[in-house]
């Protein structure tokens, strides 16, 4: 079962998420939150495996909450930040927080069960109406300077040179850098998508990348898109 946990100031929104993640099998709402400050204690407690997070709350907002959570090794709770505000900045902030995808909350019931699946998977989501800019400006911006090893890294040589990829994981990392599936990037190679898989946990281990979306902001930094 996928644990999860509901972080919204509107209780009528976090019933609707309930009612439909409850709709599947294999999900399971095991808390619910209404502030972000709440959100932090509750992903200490529980180590839910994905956290629906809001943006604009009381207390303490999403954004803060995700940074803290994510900062904290004894949590590993993948979040996917779901807002009304289709905004750039919103987006920007939530993948420099860590957030492992972004979601609108006018999205459909199966968009948001895919999207909980999917961060537990270890994948990144983004959702449609994000644009390539978005990941762009995210990449152009400078990492700090004492990255820790979960933080997206900050390397300036070409992506062979500085870090010890095979000629296959640079060709898997190019195809994630274009928002491919692993299914999608297993047809475009001619592979399995078990071995896509293997080739992005290898990839991710060797750049020091939280998830996805740090391996796509590798890739915009290093000119291999």
């Amino acid at each position: 079962m996928i644990r999860v946990v509901l972080v919204d100031d509107h209780a009528v929104m976090r019933a609707g998420f309930r009612m439909i993640l409850a709709s599947t099998d294999d999900i399971e709402v095991v808390g619910e939150a209404s502030t972000g400050r709440e959100a932090v204690a509750m992903a200490r407690e529980l180590h839910p495996d994905v956290i629906c997070m809001d943006v604009q709350m009381p207390d303490m907002d999403g954004l803060e909450a995700t940074r803290q959570i994510v900062s904290d090794p004894a949590v590993g709770s993948a979040i996917v930040v779901v807002t009304t505000f289709d905004r750039d900045d919103y987006v920007f902030q939530a993948l420099q927080a860590g957030a492992s995808g972004f979601l609108l909350k006018n999205a459909g019931a199966d968009e948001l069960i895919s999207a909980v699946r999917v961060a537990a998977a270890g994948d990144a989501l983004l959702a449609p109406e994000v644009t390539k800019r978005v990941i762009e400006r995210f990449a152009s911006t400078p990492a700090p300077a004492a990255a820790s090893a979960t933080a997206t890294p900050s390397v300036t040589t070409q992506a062979h040179i500085s870090v010890d990829l095979t000629e296959r994981e640079l060709d898997v990392l190019r195809l994630l850098a274009r928002a491919l599936s692993n299914a999608e990037i297993a047809a475009e190679l001619f592979i399995g998508e078990a071995t896509v898989k293997s080739h992005v946990s290898n990839l991710l281990a060797k750049l020091g990348a939280r998830d996805r979306v740090a391996a796509v902001v590798f890739a915009h930094r290093n000119g291999l898109t």
